[in-house]
């Protein structure tokens, strides 16, 4: 592996493991603390804030993806090379469980803490409003198109310069608000993984729709992308400019 992919694959765990650890860790440590707990909106800002933070801090050196379905939908879309989406998605596997593993070995020291859901996503029982497999198979859907979309406008041609990872940010907020009461709000197949690990075999059994439905939305909006945005040879896409030399 060489150095550049090495660093990029690095700028990707450090990201997914920010953001499947501050998103899930606001969710399981903080939303329903007793009296003054976060809630749903907490819980949204947290994983906005996550992706917003990283972005700044990483997303010069690898584009900033953090999730499996947006390295898929940027390289439908032309703006990922084919030598980085295996790599790019085993760092961000990595670094969801490692982060799940750091959240679980921190909630359950404290004393009578069982994990519940630990802040992963189901539907039918599993759902937190206990919405059926059809309608968080279109949440789901919905929802990453409209992230890839919001990704993929905010770093192109003509787009506000270095400013992308705000948009990007506040959209997973939104995102966030709206669907987590149907599927505890996936758009991300590594952050379901990490945690579905951590919380038994019976959210482990539905990752399969938190996997299909993301990057189906996801690769629907990169091949619209390839019509809707002026088409160009495959490049980066990178959320915040890299400084000049």
């Amino acid at each position: 592996m060489g150095h550049d992919l090495k660093r990029r694959t690095a700028a990707e765990f450090f990201g997914t493991f920010w953001l499947t650890f501050g998103g899930c860790g606001a969710a399981v440590l903080s939303a329903a603390f007793p009296e003054l707990g976060i809630g749903f909106a907490g819980v949204a800002l947290a994983f906005g804030l996550t992706v917003l933070s990283m972005a700044y801090a990483v997303g010069h050196i690898s584009g900033g993806h953090f999730n499996p379905a947006v390295t898929l939908g940027l390289w439908a879309s032309g703006r990922c090379a084919n030598k980085h989406v295996v790599p790019y998605i085993l760092a961000q596997l990595i670094g969801a469980v490692v982060a799940a593993g750091a959240l679980y070995l921190i909630a359950s020291g404290k004393a009578g803490w069982v994990p519940k859901g630990f802040a992963s996503n189901g539907y039918g029982d599993l759902s937190p409003g206990k919405y059926g497999l059809a309608a968080c198979l279109v949440t789901e859907v919905l929802m990453t198109f409209f992230f890839l979309m919001i990704i993929i406008g905010s770093t192109s041609k003509g787009a506000a310069s270095g400013f992308a990872g705000i948009p990007i940010g506040f959209a997973l907020v939104l995102i966030h608000l709206v669907s987590i009461p149907v599927t505890n709000t996936s758009v991300n197949p590594a952050r379901s993984t990490g945690v579905a690990l951590f919380a038994g075999s019976e959210y482990v059994a539905q990752l399969w729709l938190f996997w299909l439905a993301p990057i189906a939305g996801a690769m629907i909006a990169g091949a619209l992308a390839r019509w809707l945005y002026e088409d160009t040879k495959i490049v980066d896409t990178v959320v915040v400019e890299r400084r000049a030399a």
